[in-house]
């Protein structure tokens, strides 16, 4: 029997953990998972890992430097790099500096979470130099080209696949269960405490208006915990505010959203990856155009999916449907027959689900290329476009901040010896950690809207 291959995925926060955990999974199915948390503000809880419902043989809280040391101590065949571009970018570096000409070391991988909506150059440029970078949909890998070539940088990289979380049950309209509509928020689209207040209300009066509908709020986070992007005006206190309170049909919500997904009948946010989710389960779903079609709020890539609609259409009944083309272009669905029509409202029957693919097998490209560079006696040393040549002023700032040299090697003391420290010390350390974080997100949620307030004055 073949050995097991290794695989580490190091993550920064709950969702890119699930991003990475499933990616590895496709990747290399037959696998010994070992993850890391990069110690940092998005850190996530035990209860968000929970939540994620995607488990290691071993998960461990890391630094930058750390996690280097890991990999050059520990023999891996391939590395998943599941987090923010400057992340990834020092570990590119680190792993430069660790294997500066072509040995054996790990295969290199990174992506994107969900939708690539802002940042598009900065992202991925930061990103190059990984052995893989991989593109969501078709509509993806082509712009993730564009950049690269438009720069001078390889692109060979570019990998098309799908979101690793696509999959679950065709939908099947509720039938004598109670209609269910989702409102899936995210922590920091849009960013205002008004808008926020005003969508809030807005489900709430959809719920008002249909009594027999039972409307969800799906929440991201806990007050006190992060998530990939920051959470200043948390929905549970203003839900708190709401003159009345919530109708009783109308609740915040925990959990899996996958799970959550099973009993919805229709799927409302602003821009959240969950209506990718739940258009691949063919869920009627609409993307909100109350508070403008903006780059700000990410809406503008759902142009042309069918999906745009504002809470007073849906209060009128609109179930929008998806556009067949533009799903397949976004890697959501396969390309429609001939026959086919529009995806929503009742047709998830005749819509083949697949399991994590907008396809038979979306990541078997990708698949057969970590197999040649696992074949392979030695790799190439990871060759990132940005240097101290192309961006001087630039990159050692980003390396900086996860205590790297310009050069990628760890600056003195970013590796603190595990030898000879107590297990006492290491737990005082923990807790301090933790109240450091609390106090950070206490800030950010408490405190710096409180002082824009009085700035407003």
């Amino acid at each position: 029997m073949p050995e097991r291959k290794r695989v580490a995925v190091l993550a920064d926060s709950d969702t890119r953990w699930k991003w990475g955990a499933l990616t590895a999974r496709r990747l290399v199915p037959d696998h010994q998972l070992t993850g890391f948390l990069l110690r940092g503000r998005a850190t996530p809880t035990a209860r968000q890992l929970g939540e994620v419902g995607v488990r290691a043989e071993r998960l461990s809280e890391v630094t930058c430097a750390e996690f280097l040391a890991e990999i050059e101590r520990e023999r891996y065949d391939v590395v998943v790099l599941a987090l923010v571009g400057g992340a990834v970018q020092a570990v590119l570096h680190g792993a430069r500096a660790l294997w500066p000409a072509p040995a054996r070391r790990p295969v290199l991988v990174t992506g994107y979470v969900g939708v690539v909506y802002e940042k598009l150059a900065d992202g991925l440029l930061l990103r190059h130099g990984a052995d893989l970078v991989l593109a969501n949909s078709r509509h993806d890998a082509q712009r993730f080209r564009a950049v690269y070539e438009g720069v001078g940088a390889d692109a060979a990289a570019v990998t098309e696949t799908a979101l690793p979380f696509l999959g679950g049950a065709p939908y099947e309209p509720a039938g004598s269960r109670a209609h269910t509509v989702v409102f899936a928020v995210q922590p920091s689209v849009p960013d205002s405490r008004a808008d926020r207040a005003y969508l809030l209300e807005r489900a709430a009066g959809h719920a008002r208006l249909h009594p027999d509908r039972e409307v969800l709020i799906k929440l991201r986070s806990k007050p006190g915990e992060h998530t990939t992007h920051l959470e200043e005006q948390p929905y549970q206190r203003l839900a708190e505010r709401i003159p009345g309170g919530l109708p009783a049909n109308c609740r915040l919500v925990y959990g899996n959203m996958g799970e959550v997904l099973d009993g919805t009948d229709l799927l409302v946010t602003v821009s959240s990856t969950a209506a990718l989710e739940s258009l691949h389960r063919s869920i009627p779903t609409a993307i909100l155009t109350d508070l403008g079609i903006r780059e700000a709020l990410g809406n503008h890539h759902f142009l042309g999916s069918g999906c745009l609609a504002s809470w007073d259409q849906l209060d009128s009944g609109l179930l929008p449907t998806g556009d067949p083309l533009w799903l397949a272009a976004q890697g959501v669905l396969p390309a429609p027959g001939p026959d086919r029509g529009a995806v929503g409202a009742g047709d998830g029957a005749a819509v083949a689900v697949t399991d994590g693919a907008a396809g038979p097998d979306a990541y078997a490209v990708a698949r057969a290329k970590v197999a040649g560079l696992l074949a392979a006696t030695r790799l190439p040393s990871p060759a990132p476009y940005y240097t101290r040549t192309t961006a001087p002023g630039y990159l050692p700032g980003i390396l900086a901040r996860h205590h790297l040299a310009p050069d990628g090697t760890p600056l003195p003391g970013a590796v603190r010896p595990a030898a000879g420290e107590s297990r006492l010390r290491r737990r005082l350390r923990g807790h301090l950690r933790e109240a450091a974080r609390g106090a950070y997100r206490h800030g950010v949620q408490r405190v710096a809207p409180v002082i824009r307030r009085l700035g407003e004055l």
